[in-house]
């Protein structure tokens, strides 16, 4: 006999909404939200996700569902609650133009460890390491999530790895000769932005997610970032963090305040809207790196 499809229920409890469903002949409940921050048309929206897995997996038994309706449905649902924006961004891309292209239509329970392999080996031909092995694991996390959720029994990604003969990156490490030539090429603004990355070791979208009131006496106080034009917060909760300033820097930090329109404590130290054009402007040419030695370079 075939069950039918729940869409659970939603109260008010005390100014908060819960959630309530019935999961494998339990009862399931779960906070959603504040009613004071969350409207009721979201909590039912909040509803629906956490049981439209239960009802995918009554309608499409054994493996059957297809993939990209997983992802759809399951899998991108539930981790939109856990990703960054920015995470979310690029994930979401590479899932379109790498997964769900290929694979949208095919039964979870079709794919096997070997395929999977020679997929990521074909893939390792055209693409860098870093997508490859992002891929690689995409599938292991995707695949975890159907058998956590019973759509399947094994998991055909658990051991997967990533081609040896996949492209990896060249470093390439600046000279202090390198380093001086730079500096004393670029305009102030611009020479200060270099020096934060090369000896504040500052991600672009922290330079670039700086205000006038996170700069002390000595040091950078990392709190947010600024991606793809959306100030948002640091990569990681280590991002999160004081960078030391040097000597040298101060004294480019003056300069630059010195010429700045506005230094008020709000004010941005560099305006975010440049941040993409102004990076890829540093980093042409396969990108800066910090200098191999010498702490004269560092102390700026």
């Amino acid at each position: 006999m075939r069950k039918r499809f729940q869409k659970g229920s939603l109260e008010k409890v005390r100014g908060v909404w819960i959630a309530r469903w019935r999961q494998d002949g339990e009862r399931k409940a779960e906070m959603l939200g504040r009613v004071s921050q969350m409207t009721k048309a979201q909590a039912q929206i909040a509803l629906a996700s956490l049981v439209a897995p239960i009802n995918n997996r009554r309608s499409h038994p054994s493996g059957q569902t297809s993939f990209g309706d997983f992802i759809r449905d399951v899998f991108l649902p539930f981790y939109r609650r856990k990703w960054k924006r920015s995470t979310l961004m690029t994930n979401e891309d590479r899932f379109a133009n790498h997964l769900t292209s290929e694979f949208d239509t095919r039964s979870l329970g079709s794919f096997g460890r070997d395929e999977l392999q020679a997929w990521l080996d074909r893939k390792a031909g055209k693409l860098s390491f870093s997508v490859v092995d992002h891929l690689r694991w995409d599938l292991k996390q995707i695949f975890d999530m159907a058998v956590s959720e019973g759509y399947l029994q094994r998991n055909p990604a658990a051991l997967l790895f990533t081609p040896r003969g996949c492209r990896r990156p060249e470093t390439r490490v600046m000279s202090l000769e390198e380093v001086r030539l730079l500096f004393s090429v670029l305009d102030v603004r611009e020479r200060l932005i270099a020096r934060l990355a090369l000896l504040a070791g500052m991600r672009p979208g922290e330079i670039f997610g700086l205000k006038w009131q996170r700069m002390e006496a000595d040091y950078a106080d990392i709190r947010q970032r600024v991606y793809r034009g959306d100030v948002d917060s640091p990569k990681s909760a280590k991002s999160v963090r004081h960078a030391a300033l040097s000597d040298g820097l101060l004294v480019s930090i003056d300069e630059w305040r010195a010429l700045s329109i506005d230094t008020g404590a709000d004010a941005w130290v560099f305006h975010p809207s440049d941040s993409q054009r102004l990076w890829r402007w540093i980093t042409v040419g396969g990108g800066v790196s910090r200098p191999s030695s010498s702490r004269s370079v560092w102390a700026g």
